[in-house]
């Protein structure tokens, strides 16, 4: 989902717990819903109702925002980092 004042913004699926986020210039960014708390307490239909602005999404149901910066650098909220 992206908003439509957004231009080239990304693309995001919740799949078999991994979030997956798909940039406009083709970089991919994939974490496991567990890695984040407030995710990992989500149902399916919360998981998937995300919203995507020029700085990250939103999850307006968990009530968790990432920013599109940490996420490139490993932070997937909630003071996780990737392995």
């Amino acid at each position: 989902m992206c908003f439509s004042t957004v231009k080239n913004c990304a693309d995001v699926s919740v799949r078999g717990g991994t979030v997956a986020i798909k940039m406009p210039g083709g970089l991919e960014i994939r974490f496991p819903v567990a890695q984040n708390p407030r995710l990992a307490k989500g149902n399916d239909e919360e998981l998937n109702n995300v919203e995507v602005s020029p700085f990250g999404l939103h999850w307006p149901d968990l009530d968790e925002d990432l920013s599109f910066a940490g996420l490139s650098a490993g932070d997937y909220g909630q003071n996780t980092r990737a392995p």
